[in-house]
């Protein structure tokens, strides 16, 4: 007798976040923050691209810093469920007419196949993959937990969290619509301009149990295929104020923090990689999300501040706060 699985093709999906390719002008500066202040063990250096993993991934990165005149994002990757997903995906994208071109094996260090395209309506560069290399730790490093990648060290991000990207107020309902119609993400939270009540301010989505796995937030002034932030993610809440404590004393940029927002219910604390000036959250805590039937929650204006901060300083939604362009409609054939 077969299994049920083997009857049964629920089509391409996408597993989990996978990695994140920021551009950095100063390569050991971004190494001092994320290997030695945030605790990620560098894997990996091909010239002037590093290779970095936290201390609970098994796989060969979820961090690239590539040094390069513009601080720019070079790639947001997700890895897909099944290593024909990748095959499936591109298909799928042919027949929408969107532009997708293979990177072959081994152009990212560890990782195989992949595809890559820019995001209908937000043109961020999304990269979809599924081999990647499971590396050992050198032994100095080893954790004896075979769980765990790397010994804990530094300020302990565990795993890579999520992405929070941004688009135009008129292009964020197709942006949004798109992922959830084609990539599987599901809606979780969400809220719609208060001035434009058909079209999303924000909207937290996921393909795991998180509340979000990926945002997208309209931008203030109306620019496409900006990042927000890429979230790493720490233990528990007391792990966020020792981050607080230990990075105020350093020179790194401080955002917003450290608070709790009610979106998501996880406490956060917004800092900026020296190198390249990227916006980093360091997260921790949140619900997770079991019911098959969960309905999307609307944020109303009114209460829309709380979602944001439950509690800890307010945070800056007002036009011009920090961010960075991604590769926009120059991406494509990046690499």
């Amino acid at each position: 007798m077969s299994l049920l699985s083997d009857r049964f093709d629920p089509g391409p999906q996408i597993a989990q976040c996978g990695s994140i390719n920021l551009g950095t002008k100063s390569l050991e500066k971004s190494l001092s923050f994320f290997r030695d202040t945030l605790g990620m063990e560098e894997v990996e250096r091909r010239g002037n691209v590093s290779y970095l993993r936290c201390y609970q991934e098994l796989g060969h990165h979820s961090l690239v810093l590539t040094e390069q005149d513009e601080a720019i994002v070079n790639a947001y990757s997700f890895r897909v469920r099944r290593p024909q997903d990748v095959e499936l995906f591109h298909d799928a994208l042919k027949q929408q007419d969107i532009e997708v071109v293979e990177v072959p094996a081994g152009t990212e260090a560890g990782r195989g196949t992949a595809i890559r395209f820019l995001l209908p309506g937000g043109e961020h560069p999304f990269e979809l993959y599924f081999d990647i290399d499971k590396p050992r730790a050198p032994e100095a490093l080893r954790s004896r937990l075979p769980s765990n990648s790397s010994k804990r060290r530094g300020l302990g991000v565990r795993r890579i969290d999520h992405f929070n990207i941004q688009t135009s107020p008129s292009t964020i309902n197709q942006a949004e619509q798109w992922v959830r119609d084609n990539l599987g993400f599901k809606r979780r939270e969400f809220a719609y301009l208060p001035d434009q009540p058909d079209t999303v301010m924000a909207s937290w989505m996921s393909v795991t149990p998180q509340v979000h796995d990926l945002a997208i937030v309209a931008n203030r002034l109306d620019k496409k295929a900006q990042l927000h932030h890429v979230a790493f993610n720490l233990q528990d809440f007391s792990d966020v104020l020792t981050a607080a404590d230990v990075i105020r004393d350093l020179e790194v940029s401080y955002g917003v923090g450290p608070g709790k927002h009610g979106i998501g219910q996880a406490m956060y604390l917004y800092v900026f990689d020296p190198g390249s000036d990227h916006r980093v959250e360091l997260y921790a805590g949140g619900y997770l999300i079991f019911d098959p039937d969960w309905e999307a929650i609307e944020w109303k204006k009114e209460n829309f501040p709380e979602g944001l901060t439950w509690y800890g300083d307010p945070i800056d939604t007002a036009p011009g706060s920090r961010g960075r362009d991604t590769t926009g409609s120059a991406g494509l054939r990046r690499k």
